[in-house]
């Protein structure tokens, strides 16, 4: 009995340290039809609370048409994620405070929900009054070009962010070994960690 325990707490752990694709043991990076994006090419993503955005390929990643000098983070994730709906209210404020300078954009991911459910049941629910796009194809496509460009060779795990600026891909902190050096967060972000990473970049300028 105390064995299971053991075992059933690890579990549990694991699944609320990164949420796992829902398709098993299907590569979530592996899209047959990909096509990758070209340098300077746009996509138009619709917001769920009805605001648009364009996506611009540049410098080997991305920046926000007409707030190319703002970072920008790329959420990839689920309104089924227990660490999504975590981190949400702390991203929100985040975004709050630093408008000026930093934009996100939430990319759902491993799910098929109505805008309608995105609103009423993660965006309402969680506080999540950011910029989230609920468009299957697309985002399916940035997710993969995302992983393709930081030569990401694992299965995805959500939430997976990645943080840009003047389309360049930063170096943040692996949240797994707490080390300078990986280009991606996996797992709940820690906003107190994800802060000093913006101010070791910027010290590094």
């Amino acid at each position: 009995m105390r064995i299971f325990k053991v075992i059933f707490a690890v579990f549990i752990a694991i699944f609320l340290s990164a949420c796992g694709n829902e398709n098993g043991d299907k590569k979530s990076e592996q899209i047959s039809n990909f096509k990758e994006f070209k340098d300077g090419e746009e996509v138009v993503l619709k917001g769920v609370l009805g605001k648009d955005m364009t996506l611009v390929r540049k410098n080997g990643g991305f920046v926000v048409k007409g707030e190319e000098g703002k970072y920008l983070m790329l959420d990839i994730f689920g309104t089924f994620c227990p660490p999504c709906q975590k981190e949400a209210p702390e991203i929100m404020q985040y975004q709050l405070d630093n408008r000026d300078t930093f934009n996100i954009i939430g990319l759902t991911h491993f799910e098929n929900v109505t805008d309608e459910y995105v609103l009423n049941d993660f965006i309402k629910k969680y506080n999540a009054f950011y910029f989230i796009t609920n468009d299957t194809a697309k985002n399916s496509r940035i997710a993969e070009q995302i992983v393709r460009d930081i030569a990401y060779k694992h299965e995805i795990a959500l939430p997976f962010k990645v943080l840009l600026k003047d389309g360049y891909y930063q170096i943040l902190t692996d949240n797994d070994t707490g080390k300078f050096g990986v280009k991606y967060y996996i797992g709940g972000i820690k906003m107190d960690r994800f802060k000093k990473d913006v101010e070791r970049i910027e010290g590094l300028k």
